[in-house]
């Protein structure tokens, strides 16, 4: 494998809505461990949207179609492997997820019943995602102190 460029490393996340049942969270079976939106690296020649849908179907079994762009997350923090950037997404799909590739296991939850220990910084895109679903709010841009 390639060294890593300089900077960070792009991903793509998609939030998958699965109409009646909740959203779609996949547990880690690789370090950091947590439940985590489904996605992953954008590869070479991908675009983010590709990427989030390909990621999806290989995490979760699902075909999904994504509805829009919820936000742009990238604190340099996010990830305690390197900084990455994230493009996440909010897309639905029909069926039941089933963990395969990367995922140890695929549940759909509610935003009551979110599991405790989510990975990276998904607590916060979730609570993003759940207040823009009540109130249509867009999530706040992450600008510099004193700006």
């Amino acid at each position: 494998m390639p060294p890593l460029p300089p900077g960070p490393s792009p991903t793509a996340d998609v939030i998958i809505e699965i109409a009646g049942a909740g959203i779609v969270l996949v547990e880690r079976r690789f370090p950091p461990p947590g439940w985590a939106i489904p996605g992953g690296f954008i590869e070479i020649g991908e675009t983010a949207e590709t990427a989030a849908v390909r990621e999806a179907r290989e995490e979760t079994g699902l075909d999904v179609r994504l509805v829009e762009l919820l936000g742009i997350y990238s604190d340099p923090t996010r990830d305690p492997r390197r900084h990455t950037l994230a493009a996440v997404y909010i897309g639905r799909a029909v069926g039941t997820p089933h963990a395969s590739d990367d995922a140890a296991d695929a549940r759909t939850f509610t935003e009551t019943t979110l599991p405790r220990s989510l990975a990276f910084d998904h607590a916060r895109i979730l609570a993003d995602y759940f207040r823009y679903r009540r109130s249509g709010e867009r999530p706040p841009l992450a600008t510099p102190a004193g700006r």
